[in-house]
């Protein structure tokens, strides 16, 4: 069964989920990070990012905590 998401029903409540290298992020944030190389951004439709988390599972749990339908960016 192919499921395809409808972006039109979801209006401005998605959110996208993508992972973000720990290297390209501020040094307060790497010092952060302890040794993850990677975390995991969570972004509205205009591209602003909303939330930065260790595990992609945590950046789908919040957004749906939020009312907001989380996609993921590749």
């Amino acid at each position: 069964m192919d499921t395809k998401f409808n972006f039109a029903e979801a209006g401005d409540r998605v959110v996208y989920v993508k992972s973000v290298a720990v290297a390209e992020l501020p040094e307060d944030v790497r010092e952060a990070a302890g040794e993850r190389d990677h975390l995991f951004a969570v972004h509205d439709s205009e591209g602003q990012q909303l939330a930065l988390v260790a595990e992609r599972e945590m950046a789908f749990v919040l957004a749906r905590q939020n009312d907001m339908q989380p996609v993921t960016v590749h």
